[in-house]
Order: structure tokens, then sequence, then C-alpha cells
């Protein structure tokens, strides 16, 4: 498949997105965790559904989700990155990677 790394990226981005936003639910101060739970189960939300279309192969123009997947990606990389914990750095890392995929694809 042509899209494969992309694909794994996403794969990627949308399992530590999912265990991040696990994690943020069981700090102390969950309140100070918001941004990024709610960040990482957008990002993760539209990872799936990036990595859905791409796989299915259609003739879909998806240069916009491609460009709101890289967007979105980029912003949660950002919030986690303000947390010391070791699974919103891991998943910033993620994302970033992510973010950098999807823009690789659309140059």
């Amino acid at each position: 498949m042509k899209n494969s790394s992309l694909l794994n990226s996403l794969s990627n981005c949308i399992n530590h997105c999912n265990f991040c936003a696990s994690k943020c639910l069981e700090e102390d101060d969950v309140k100070k965790m918001i941004s990024c739970i709610q960040l990482d189960r957008a990002c993760a939300s539209v990872c799936t559904t990036t990595a859905t279309l791409m796989a299915a192969e259609t003739s879909i123009n998806l240069v916009p989700i491609l460009s709101y997947c890289q967007q979105l990606c980029e912003e949660c990389a950002e919030e986690c990155k303000k947390h010391s914990t070791t699974h919103c750095q891991q998943c910033a890392t993620a994302c970033k990677e992510c973010a950098a995929k999807c823009k690789e694809y659309l140059s």
C-alpha cells in the first residue's frame, strides 16, 4: 500500500492519544488536564477517520481532512508538551510525527 508510512503514523498517533487521555484521567489534578484530554480525544478521532478513508483508497479528495488532521496533531502536540508526564511527552512526539507525515503527504 503506497500510504503505509502515513497509515502507520496515524495508527501510532491514535494509540498514543487514547493512552494519554486515559492516563490524564488518573492524574491527581484532572482539571489541569482537561485541554489535553479533549485534544487527545479529538486527535484520535480525526486520525481514525483519516486512516479509514486512506485505507479505502477511494477517489475521495483527502486534502481537506489531511490538512485538518495535520493541524489538530500539531495542536495536540503543543498541548501535550506543556505537561511533564511521560505519557504526554510520548503523545506529543507521536502527534508531531503524524503532523509531519500529513504535511509530507500533502506536499
